[in-house]
């Protein structure tokens, strides 16, 4: 998942709306200006995308790949490996085409190191969830809304994977709002679990335990009402990539404050290193972001700095579902304490 691309407003005519789906591209990138890339391009077409020109193979139609788009790929090969045999050297001999580096796709999968990473992150959510629904009882008041984490995080990776195997308008959108789901959804149940909105207060009457359930109520209704109106923002006002980025940031930040907090607060409380883990699971997360700021060009021509990302989030995802577990038993032991 990408924080910066998504394009274009979404049409609501079909033919213009299949138009985006299968002819759309990402933004113009300084490859795509060069005249080689553009001459290649056009002699390709002319030369083999008329009437008995080469068969598409089968497993690349099935991803939609046309004679065009295969003469885009090919040629984003021929100029970069120009490039990279010409001497003296260009300062930079490798350039992006269509917002992507050009990748050696494999299987016809686009990015196929970013597929397989988004792939393994949703089966941490598999593996997460199965666990939640093991160990925690149906009867544990949180348990819902960690489950809906890991449906969230099923969504994000599915997108994800389908995008990175194949870049169009559509896949791009699907991409984005549904990451940004996953993002606004993690900022809905931090505050249920952080300042455990879910349990009335001391004196449990009927009325506490209503407050309780209405104040979540309007929680989840701004958040959704938040998420939904920056989608809408995105898809008919205008898709702005700056906004998209700081909307996601911004929520985030408030995110791992909240956790960060916690952290510190459960560690001066039960004095364990497991209290701690949201803190440290945040700071590996930032750490790994950094991935996204210093980008270059792929390792092979297919692992660059954005699918190491992916990579990068398996392992504390794994690690977030065992605090998850282990926060869940040891709430479930202090009420059998008490009782």
């Amino acid at each position: 998942m990408r924080l910066g691309n998504i394009q274009l407003p979404q049409r609501l005519l079909i033919a213009p709306c299949l138009f985006y789906v299968f002819a759309g591209v990402a933004n113009a990138s300084s490859g795509d200006r060069l005249p080689e890339f553009k001459r290649c391009v056009t002699d390709c077409i002319s030369a083999n995308c008329g009437k008995g020109g080469p068969q598409i193979p089968l497993h690349h139609g099935a991803l939609l790949w046309t004679c065009p788009s295969e003469c885009d790929y090919t040629c984003q090969h021929i100029v970069t490996s120009q490039r990279l045999s010409r001497d003296p050297p260009y300062l930079t001999p490798i350039h992006q085409f269509h917002g992507k580096w050009p990748f050696h796709r494999f299987l016809g999968l686009q990015e196929p190191f970013s597929v397989l990473f988004s792939l393994l992150n949703f089966l941490a959510h598999y593996w997460g969830i199965s666990r939640l629904k093991a160990e925690i009882p149906a009867s544990y008041a949180l348990r819902k809304y960690y489950i809906g984490f890991g449906y969230c995080g099923f969504a994000s990776w599915t997108f994800s994977m389908i995008f990175h195997a194949r870049d169009f308008v559509v896949t791009e959108r699907l991409d984005y709002f549904a990451a940004a789901l996953s993002v606004m959804y993690g900022l809905f149940y931090a505050p249920i679990r952080v300042f455990r909105l879910d349990r009335p207060s001391a004196s449990a009457t009927d009325s506490s335990t209503s407050r309780s359930s209405t104040l979540i109520r309007v929680w989840a209704v701004l958040c959704a009402s938040l998420y939904c109106a920056h989608v809408f923002y995105l898809m008919f006002i205008r898709f702005d990539y700056t906004y998209n980025m700081a909307a996601n940031v911004a929520v985030g930040i408030i995110t791992n404050v909240l956790w960060t907090g916690f952290s510190v607060v459960r560690v001066r409380k039960v004095g364990r290193l497991w209290a701690a883990w949201p803190g440290l699971i945040v700071a590996w997360i930032v750490l790994a972001m950094g991935l996204e700021l210093f980008d270059f060009a792929p390792w092979g021509g297919m692992v660059d700095a954005h699918s190491l990302w992916h990579l990068g989030t398996v392992g504390p995802t794994v690690w977030w579902y065992n605090f998850l577990i282990k926060d869940a038993r040891e709430d479930l032991q202090d009420k059998r304490l008490k009782a």
